[in-house]
């Protein structure tokens, strides 16, 4: 039997492994397989015998500008999809297997064209998050986040197009990683297909007790290391409950977190230790084995791999409650606590937060008005950070002159306080915390 894999990546990340690990199980069961994908990324060499490029980096960046600025992920792409269509038809596939589709690298209403005029072909669909039945997002309706648009709007467009798109397959079996998600996918527009709930598995002659010099190496050799893993570090998977949990924990305790960015990394609290992400399994086994508790704050989360691939290392896990996190914890004997940092520090300590290295209540000392600018200046200096929570301001010139003075603000994302700040240290609070020239949500 000939099978196609069609994924965003290729052995490397949680779904590119995924689907290798079905392509050499297939592959000893005397089945041909090949691998579809289209995001840059190195494929590891021993998995470059299955791997089929759709389209170039320049074809995924067009994609990606074409989303920004008119919301159609899924429906750019024509050209590379054209071209892997013909490739496709000839290679005459029994069974296509599809995984992520998003990623800005192929056209959907070209591919399901194309499923549907072979309905002698067998069709299954990993889902691994909503992405298929929304309008828009991989979890939650944020136009600004993953697939991120920062023009026009066509959610409710996207949406009728993916239906249309997307039903009336024949032959077309989907598979979730949770009853989490499989009761989400059952009340959607594809409730049409059987759904069929397969936990994700992992290797578990890689992910086991893996000792190594990583405690010696970042001398950490006396501390207890709370361990955070994930491909990309955002708001939703828990990043500033970590920098929350960092300002309550002492110093017998260290947080590393593994996937962040360079930019990321600069600014974390000094008690947080952050890794950039590393394709090697091997190497994130050693990290799980060295650390005494993975947390995984995640608010949306479809599976969750994170907290499996540790307890196969030997350590112990814990997660929030209301997601399919908690579906695969409670399975695997690790702990579920509500979703509040306050219940993450006594589940990690034992015992409730009292206190300790944070300060939980502080003195406002009200100044009257200075005519001075030297004076104003040098209270600016003085401050360790500025807050500026204003609902309506044209363009806020404290803003800027806390910046002069040296101060680190932090401004309501209203009226024109974005333009004050220093375009160079601009981060949004969901990538970065707060740094220099940070704008956060109001309310």
């Amino acid at each position: 039997m000939k099978v196609l894999f069609i994924n965003s990546v290729c052995g490397i990340g949680s779904t590119g492994r995924i689907c290798t690990d079905l392509a050499q199980q297939l592959e000893a069961e005397g089945n041909e397989v090949k691998i579809a994908y289209g995001r840059k990324g190195t494929v590891p060499e021993q998995f470059q015998k299955y791997a089929v490029r759709i389209g170039t980096d320049f074809d995924c960046k067009m994609h990606a500008i074409q989303t920004r600025l008119f919301d159609t992920h899924g429906f750019g792409s024509k050209h590379a999809t054209k071209e892997f269509l013909k490739w496709a038809e000839e290679y005459k596939p029994d069974l296509v297997w599809l995984h992520n589709l998003h990623g800005y690298y192929i056209n959907v209403e070209m591919l399901f064209d194309w499923i549907k005029k072979h309905p002698e072909m067998q069709v299954k669909w990993t889902l691994h998050d909503c992405w298929a039945f929304t309008g828009h997002c991989s979890y939650c309706s944020q136009l600004r986040r993953y697939p991120a648009c920062f023009a026009m709007s066509s959610v409710s467009k996207n949406f009728e197009r993916k239906r249309k798109a997307f039903t009336g397959v024949k032959n077309m079996t989907l598979i979730t990683p949770s009853k989490w998600l499989a009761d989400l996918t059952r009340q959607s527009f594809l409730k049409e297909y059987p759904v069929e709930v397969h936990y994700n598995t992992i290797d578990t002659s890689i992910f086991k007790p893996t000792p190594s010099d990583f405690r010696e190496r970042y001398g950490l050799q006396d501390k207890i290391i709370v361990l955070g893993v994930a491909n990309v570090w955002e708001d939703r998977k828990g990043l500033f409950d970590f920098y929350k949990l960092a300002e309550m924990l002492d110093d017998r305790y260290v947080i590393v977190l593994v996937g962040l960015t360079e930019k990321q990394i600069k600014n974390l609290p000094k008690n947080i230790k952050g890794i950039q992400r590393t394709n090697s399994p091997q190497e994130l086994a050693a990290i799980y084995t060295a650390a005494d508790v993975l947390v995984n704050p995640s608010v949306e989360e479809t599976f969750g791999m994170t907290p499996v691939e540790a307890q196969a290392c030997g350590t112990p896990s814990i997660v929030y409650e209301d997601t399919a996190c908690e579906e695969v914890a409670r399975q695997n004997g690790n702990t579920v606590v509500p979703q509040d940092v306050n219940a993450l520090y006594e589940s990690i300590t034992g015992h409730k937060f009292a206190g300790g290295g944070v300060t939980n209540k502080c003195t406002i000392i009200c100044i009257p008005r200075t005519n001075s600018p030297q004076e104003l200046a040098a209270i600016y200096t003085t401050a360790d950070v500025f807050v500026n929570p204003t609902y309506e301001d044209n363009y806020p010139t404290v803003n800027l002159e806390a910046q002069a003075c040296g101060t680190r603000v932090v401004t309501y994302d209203t009226g024109g306080c974005r333009e004050t700040l220093n375009a160079k240290s601009v981060t949004h609070v969901e990538a970065s915390g707060i740094s220099q020239g940070t704008v956060v949500d109001k309310g």
